[in-house]
């Protein structure tokens, strides 16, 4: 495996303090603007096969809660912190590049 740098979005076109999905050479990803920073998660709540990118954000903690049941995950560690969730989100390296986001995703070899 290959860590390959994907563009998402222009900057500007994240809402500040809301999740937005994006489908990312085959990851399904929600990505939250806090400010100038920008967190990528996986979008699957790990309770049950809910997208995250449609909860509430707390931009105070850096956490997104799934709508569903409840469950809160950290933007920087993936990490849940309100049951019923008791495994975290998969967390990728995003950065902002001349107000282009990317985000780094381990490919398979060979994997253009």
């Amino acid at each position: 495996m290959s860590a390959q740098a994907h563009p998402i979005a222009p900057l500007d076109a994240l809402v500040d303090g809301e999740a937005q999905r994006f489908d990312v050479h085959g990851h399904r990803l929600a990505v939250v603007r806090l400010g100038d920073d920008v967190y990528v998660i996986g979008d699957i709540c790990t309770h049950q096969d809910i997208s995250l990118s449609e909860g509430e954000v707390d931009a105070e903690t850096g956490h997104i809660e799934c709508w569903k049941h409840g469950s809160s995950f950290s933007l920087a560690t993936g990490e849940p912190d309100v049951f019923p969730a008791t495994r975290p989100v998969p967390v990728y390296r995003a950065w902002v590049d001349a107000d282009q986001v990317f985000v780094e995703i381990d490919d398979p070899e060979g994997t253009p």
